[in-house]
């Protein structure tokens, strides 16, 4: 649902999420936000007493939840296959529609040192275990053992990240194809091999 137009709070967390996948934390600043949010300069420390790194923090929360409901969602599907083919057709139509300019905000906030507030990097872990844990569910329900089922999600997040820095580098979506077509093979096999053969790739 989008946020009320007297929302101040919502829409500078907004606002944060969708700068942060182009500016990366450091360049994420509060006038920044306030001007593409449109929120009055005096809400910042209304709704955030903890200033830009709560700000930040919450916008990392936001994106993590959005992210992991379009994952739950696919999960959902028979088609576990068809389901990351999704994942990865998103970050395709994300990365084209904005020229590729926007990444991921989760990526942009791990891959920061941010001494300031080093709690940020520690919420992106969480995000990308989330992440993590809800393919893994997915693909173990299909006929993966659990720890296959692990392996396979933590490597297929790791793809989608470094496909989508690749990709922004690159001005082209073709590390992400690639990336996709690969997992999209791998997965066929994985999950149509007996238990005992998965167990031991």
């Amino acid at each position: 649902m989008s946020p009320r137009k007297s929302d101040s709070r919502e829409r500078m967390v907004l606002s944060a999420a969708a700068l942060l996948r182009e500016y990366g934390a450091t360049g994420t600043s509060i006038d920044r936000v306030l001007a593409h949010s449109g929120a009055p300069r005096g809400s910042v420390y209304h709704h955030f007493p903890g200033g830009r790194a709560q700000l930040i923090d919450e916008a990392v929360a936001f994106a993590g939840d959005l992210i992991a409901g379009l994952i739950d969602a696919a999960a959902q599907a028979d088609d576990p296959v068809g389901a990351v083919d999704t994942f990865f057709a998103l970050w395709r139509e994300q990365l084209v529609a904005s020229d590729f300019r926007a990444g991921c905000p989760i990526v942009a906030v791990a891959v920061e040192t941010n001494d300031e507030a080093p709690h940020l990097s520690r919420s992106a872990g969480v995000v990308f275990a989330r992440w993590q844990e809800a393919l893994a569910v997915m693909l173990t329900r299909h006929g993966l053992p659990e720890e296959r089922g692990r392996r396979l999600a933590s490597f297929i997040i790791a793809s989608v990240e470094g496909a989508v820095v690749m990709c922004r580098a690159e001005q082209s979506p073709a590390a992400l194809e690639s990336a996709a077509a690969e997992i999209h093979d791998l997965l066929i096999h994985a999950l149509r091999s007996p238990p005992d053969t998965a167990l031991r790739q």
